[in-house]
């Protein structure tokens, strides 16, 4: 049975979907190439780096463990706390100024060579798929075939396939938050023991394979934002990829839209559905060198360098990309180095901010302590910049703090009544038995002080 013709794409319509509404699965051909090759190395770095994070460990902690349990994030050897989830804005802005000045610069080079949704379908599922269903004509000639038992056998086989690789991405995400050991200790356990963990690798697992096994491109197209915001972002000196029109050297072989895992025809210009894989450029190389013709027919340019005019690459809005960027980086850099490994707060107790009578004034100050470390430590709380005849009380006894506890520590601080003026500002400190130092200023009030 021959295979039925794949679908011919239009500018005006959505290639995987049909007229009525309804899905239309495509079945991408392989390609080989320069481009392809480059990519498969980029993503199996991306899968290696993602499945051993876990086992790499710094510190006596894995490389990434995001303890929310314990409230405790480890990150490449650093330990934050919840108390630093402020930190997750710079991230996040930083991820978002990179993208676009990525993206002014090089198109949708993330989409293409980077984005997790890619990487694993085009060199994880798709890979199963091929092995299996073999290539582009194959899995379509398979999809028009009657039912039978070579058919389902294989269906079953492919599919199980998929719910497998699922399993053991989502196992490994969760490892993320829980580590390797427990993640084996939940396998082991029944269902039952952990029921929530259980229902949530379920669901995980389910939406997993319904995503790679029958959404794929879709999530692309009609979920992910990007594309549509390619156009805000990008101009006619942004790289991408393109075809030739002025070369003429087209033979209508179709083999760039074989090839395209949205089903587009790069020939029709630019367009949403576009991730900037470079199957079609290594397709159409491949093409060229068969008929003795230089390659570059569909290749990565901008638009104006497609047009024949020289392609600038600097220019304002990658200026203001850069800007942006570089402006991002440093706050965030900032704000990552003034993460300490423990917090101090001081305040007034309650009540009366002090409280006098003949003979002292006195002041009673609370001390909250907070360990941000994986490990106990003990703190020594100090009070300098006292005035003679000050008192403190409270602080003969260092705190022992075990990983991510909080105590509160009252300090009472008087002052003989006929030496008092008002203005002194005391320092109250913290010294863990690591080096570290904490400190924080605050006034002693008294009769006649203006309160803060």
């Amino acid at each position: 049975m021959s295979a039925p013709a794949p679908p011919q794409p239009t500018r005006a319509t959505v290639t995987t979907i049909r007229a009525d509404g309804s899905r239309q699965f495509l079945y991408p051909a392989d390609v080989r190439g320069r481009f392809s090759r480059a990519r498969r190395l980029v993503a199996g770095l991306f899968i290696a780096l993602y499945l051993s994070l876990p086992w790499i460990r710094i510190g006596g902690y894995p490389a990434v463990f995001l303890d929310v349990a314990h409230r405790r994030f480890h990150l490449l050897g650093r330990v934050f706390a919840a108390q630093d989830l402020w930190l997750i804005f710079f991230l996040i802005s930083g991820v978002g100024f990179g993208l676009f000045f990525v993206t002014a610069m090089l198109g949708r080079i993330w989409c293409g060579w980077a984005c997790p949704q890619t990487v694993f379908l085009d060199h994880v599922y798709r890979r199963w798929e091929r092995w299996l269903d073999g290539d582009g004509v194959q899995r379509r000639e398979l999809a028009a075939a009657p039912w039978s038992a070579g058919k389902v056998g294989r269906r079953a086989a492919k599919h199980a396939g998929y719910l497998l690789i699922s399993a053991v991405l989502t196992h490994l995400f969760l490892a993320y938050y829980v580590s390797l050991p427990v993640v084996w200790s939940l396998v082991r356990a029944a269902p039952g023991a952990h029921w929530s963990i259980f229902v949530f690798i379920a669901l995980a697992t389910g939406a997993l394979y319904f995503n790679f096994a029958w959404f794929r491109e879709q999530l692309c197209i009609v979920i992910c934002p990007y594309g549509r915001l390619q156009s805000v972002l990008t101009d006619e000196h942004t790289l991408t990829i393109g075809y030739d029109t002025a070369r003429g050297d087209c033979i209508d072989c179709l083999r760039c839209v074989r090839v395209c895992p949205t089903g587009i025809d790069i020939r029709q210009g630019l367009q949403m559905e576009c991730i900037g894989c470079a199957a079609c450029v290594d397709a159409c190389d491949e093409v060229m060198d068969r008929l003795a013709r230089p390659r570059g027919l569909v290749r990565y340019d901008s638009l104006a360098g497609l047009g024949g005019q020289p392609t600038r690459w600097i220019r304002p809005r990658v200026w203001l990309y850069a800007g942006l960027l570089a402006a991002g980086a440093t706050a965030a850099a900032l704000a990552f180095a003034s993460v300490r490994p423990a917090v101090l707060s001081v305040s007034r107790m309650i009540g009366a901010p002090y409280y006098f009578d003949r003979d002292s004034v006195r002041n009673q100050i609370l001390v909250r302590l907070i360990n941000k470390r994986p490990d106990p430590v003990r703190f020594t709380l100090t009070v300098s910049g006292l005035p003679p005849g000050f008192v403190v009380g409270g602080n003969d006894r260092p705190l022992e703090l075990a990983p991510l506890q909080e105590d509160v520590r009252l300090l009472v601080i008087s002052e003989p009544r006929a030496h008092f003026a008002s203005g002194a500002v005391l320092v109250i400190g913290a010294d863990d038995d690591r080096g570290d130092r904490l400190a924080r200023p605050i006034s002693f009030l008294g009769p006649g002080t203006a309160l803060p």
